[in-house]
């Protein structure tokens, strides 16, 4: 069980700075959708919506005043506030009280299609084999390992499911077992705020270590001398990491020191070690630039040494193999990255040389570095490819894959040693897969395909396409598409259109146990790569952040449009969904197109970004001002106030639509969707419903219990049902 203490998490459910995005973890809450069949007719009932006081609030900024009434909803501790949010849940389950039943149904539904009693397949790191393991009718995981054979006995890391006993929340990350094999480090963060404590156990006599080192990011590196630990901290009032620091067992966290600390505002620092498990490695990232610094993991207590200095617009990351360091990189203007090398004892970007050069229309996601091959993962046209060649050169190849609407990714492969590829696949029809490669004999062996129980799933019931709409600007976007088999695209299907667009973050198409149940009764789901992700490449993502952020929402629209004319949907069975950033894009396209659609899902919603931005103690601010532009630049001020969600709310047509947000929500803070829903309540003039559904115990992720989240994603579906008059 790895470590890497990265922590940057923008305002996404994936975070944009990971070099791939494994295809299971491709599987999130704000993406899977599921539904039942319908025919009655109950209408809600009608109550009063709730209503906020204004206070006079007058933000000025480059000789622009913006007037924020609400803006004393950022008072947490006002119980007033409090009383707000509690109101808005009550008004909420008032008017969906006719669909509780159904929820509790639908999330029976979706739980019965999920094998309680599963577990993840083993791998092998250091003389052991690791599984992660859940129990029937349990909601949190039993992490456990077998030393040598599958055959040995198991011994159980933790159980966190009696861990986690009388918290409303409770999150445990960044497993780190020591080199020699007896102790684990490991994070937990109970509020749900990604403030996490660093606790330490004997796994040799079972118990907890008094060392205790809280606000980390949970995550924690050891050296090889199986004493020292390095991890990283964050800042108290933005939770930005900004602070590496070294640990030794037997000593007062209070005594531990500070090797690093990350003085630019605007990046994030982290520490992992490598896979040949020579080098402690601390990175600091920004949007734009990146640095790395090396330590010989068999002296922790010598100081680090940088690898090659930062620059403004130069990214890269590095992998160590033998006497070697290969970088992915984009020097020399290489806007889809290339491979470098360079001598372990010559870092300095001078010394790197081409070792797979850039090419326009090939993306280079990552690399992953065996004793024998290497393993580059590469986007080309949209789709992942994996090309495999040998060291030596005697020996090169690309995975075949055959659809048009899947997602391939390299997974847990922690054995240098090892001939063995594992990777993940999964498609819009075909379940997840875990598959075993042989890189020398070609074999594949698939391990796990996500089961799917009940007995009626059959992967031929179904068709996905991609198709391509053209944008405002003349530019084709992308869709890739799911349905059942034999639908007629008369425009009366009911459709449901997911999208993210932001950090360069790609949402390949993954199946969804839970989407059968929108698929089977009738809906089309599709997820659209607009621009600001990097589906189509580094430019795809260039050409839809700072002052082109627009062409993100309007290629959402666009293909909204392009469903309609070709009769898959009309705009009385359109919907829309997104989270985070992706629940900006919602609120961007409700202001400007918003009879395009019948509902709208906006899931923890980054809507109010000028306040934001200009908030620089609010966590993730200084971070983003690359994504989003620094307002207090007067360019970048005016050109994001013309979009942000909150900023453009006027008197005018809203469609129905579900918010959710997080109390203790560290990445969108919960007023910002708090405050976005009381403006649309003044100023829609449509009778459409305005929910607001506040988690008064969870943040950013929302529930952590495995089966507790899918009751939030029940009201999701209830909602779109409802609307469908689908209520049963």
């Amino acid at each position: 069980m790895s470590c890497e203490s990265c922590n940057f998490t923008p305002r996404q459910p994936i975070p944009y700075l990971m070099k791939k995005i494994a295809i299971l973890s491709l599987i999130s809450l704000f993406l899977m959708l599921a539904c039942k069949d319908v025919n009655t007719t109950h209408t809600p009932m009608n109550h009063t919506p709730p209503t906020v006081d204004k206070i006079a609030k007058n933000i000025e900024k480059h000789g622009d005043a913006r007037e924020d009434g609400y803006y004393w909803l950022n008072e947490k501790e006002n119980p007033e506030v409090i009383d707000y949010l509690e109101r808005e849940n009550d008004y909420y389950q008032k008017m969906t009280a006719h669909t509780q039943d159904f929820q509790k149904d639908l999330f029976e539904e979706m739980k019965s299609r999920i094998k309680e009693d599963d577990a993840s397949l083993p791998y092998k790191l250091n003389g052991y084999f690791y599984i992660t393991r859940f129990e029937k009718g349990k909601d949190y995981p039993i992490y456990t390992r077998k030393k040598d054979t599958l055959e040995a006995p198991e011994e159980i890391l933790f159980d966190v499911n009696e861990m986690a006993k009388g918290h409303s929340y409770y999150n445990l990350r960044g497993i780190s077992v020591s080199p020699d094999n007896t102790m684990v480090s490991f994070g937990v963060d109970t509020l749900s705020r990604r403030k996490y404590t660093i606790y330490i156990k004997n796994l040799v006599t079972g118990t907890l270590l008094q060392e205790v080192i809280p606000l980390t990011t949970g995550g924690a590196t050891w050296a090889n001398d199986n004493k020292t630990l390095f991890y990283s901290k964050k800042d108290e009032q933005t939770l930005r990491s900004n602070q590496i620091f070294k640990h030794t067992l037997g000593k007062d966290p209070a005594d531990d020191v500070n090797v690093f600390t990350e003085q630019d505002e605007t990046f994030n620092t982290f520490v992992y070690k490598t896979k040949s498990k020579k080098y402690i490695v601390i990175g600091s990232s920004s949007t734009l630039s990146s640095e790395y610094q090396i330590l010989d993991a068999n002296t922790p207590n010598q100081p680090f040494k940088i690898f090659q200095p930062r620059e403004r617009g130069l990214e890269y990351s590095i992998a160590h193999y033998e006497t070697s360091f290969y970088i992915v990189t984009n020097k020399d203007g290489a806007t889809n990255f290339k491979l470098m090398k360079t001598p372990k004892d010559k870092t300095p970007k001078e010394n790197w040389v081409d070792e797979i050069a850039h090419r326009d229309d090939v993306l280079l996601e990552g690399i992953e570095i065996f004793k024998d091959y290497l393993v580059v993962e590469e986007r080309s046209n949209g789709l992942n490819h994996m090309h495999i060649k040998r060291w030596d050169n005697s020996k090169e190849y690309y995975l075949p894959f055959d659809t048009e609407t899947y997602g391939a990714g390299a997974m847990s492969n922690p054995d240098f040693d090892s001939l063995i590829l594992r990777y993940g696949y999964s498609s819009l029809t075909t379940p997840s897969s875990i598959i075993d490669f042989n890189m020398d004999t070609q074999q594949k062996t698939v391990l796990k395909e996500t089961e799917v129980l009940g007995g009626s799933f059959n992967k031929d019931n179904y068709e996905s396409k991609r198709i391509w709409a053209t944008a405002e600007d003349g530019t084709k976007v992308p869709i890739s598409m799911v349905y059942k088999k034999g639908m007629k695209m008369d425009g009366s299907n009911p459709f449901l259109m997911y999208a993210y667009g932001s950090y360069g973050a790609t949402i390949d198409p993954y199946f969804s146990t839970t989407r059968l149940s929108l698929l089977d009764r009738g809906f089309i789901f599709a997820i659209a790569h607009i621009r600001g992700g990097q589906y189509l490449g580094r430019s795809w993502y260039e050409d839809g952040k700072l002052l082109k952020k627009k062409n993100t929402f309007t290629d959402f629209i666009d293909a909204s449009k392009y469903v309609i004319a070709k009769g898959y949907t009309s705009a009385a069975h359109l919907y829309a969904q997104g989270g985070s950033a992706g629940g900006l894009l919602m609120g961007a396209v409700v202001n400007l197109a918003p009879k395009l659609y019948n509902g709208v899902i906006a899931s923890v919603p980054f809507v109010d970004v000028v306040t934001t931005m200009l908030d620089d103690t609010i966590p993730l601010t200084t971070g983003e001002y690359d994504e989003w532009g620094n307002p207090n630049d007067e360019q970048y001020y005016q050109y994001m106030k013309s979009y942000s969600p909150y900023d453009n709310v006027k008197a005018q047509y809203y469609p129905n639509m579900f918010v959710t947000t997080g109390l203790h929500d560290s990445q969108v803070q919960y007023f910002e969707p708090a405050k976005w829903v009381a403006r649309l309540r003044e100023l829609k003039t449509d009778d459409n419903v305005l929910f607001l559904d506040v988690n008064m115990d969870a943040g950013h992720g929302g529930a952590s219990g495995r089966f507790e989240a899918l009751k939030e994603v029940a009201k999701d579906y209830a909602f779109l049902l409802d609307l469908e008059q689908i209520r049963k």
